[in-house]
């Protein structure tokens, strides 16, 4: 089953690099969401997945089994879920007043809509 998530991981990069190369402000939102389950999905693969011994520590035990499934990249997931929702709801908002303010989603015309930078006059002595 590893080999099948590797798989799928592998992938989520893949597409996840070939939206972030874009010159579209959407798709490089997305391609940043992609990337960020793509690492979720990498730790949640190594942290062994096993569906026979949850990872709770018996009763009179002070560690786990070495057969249950690692705990601490299930928790780090879930922390990294709640922040790569709100990193995407915050790009969101800015990709959304940037479309506003400039009324393109193409970043090369981005570039250009910005105002030239007129050089300071000399400081009179």
């Amino acid at each position: 089953m590893e080999a099948v998530f590797a798989t799928l991981v592998g992938l989520f990069f893949a597409a996840a690099i070939y939206l972030m190369l874009s010159k579209f402000s959407i798709r490089i939102m997305l391609g940043i969401a992609i990337l960020g389950n793509a690492v979720n999905l990498l730790l949640f693969t190594a942290g062994r997945m096993t569906r026979e011994v949850p990872p709770i520590i018996p009763t009179g035990a002070d560690t786990l089994n070495a057969d249950a499934a690692n705990p601490l990249p299930q928790a780090l997931i879930l922390t990294a879920i709640v922040i790569s929702f709100s990193f995407l709801a915050f790009l969101l908002v800015l990709t959304y007043r940037a479309y506003q303010d400039l009324k393109t989603d193409d970043t090369g015309k981005m570039r250009v809509a910005e105002p030239e930078q007129r050089p300071l006059p000399p400081l009179g002595y």
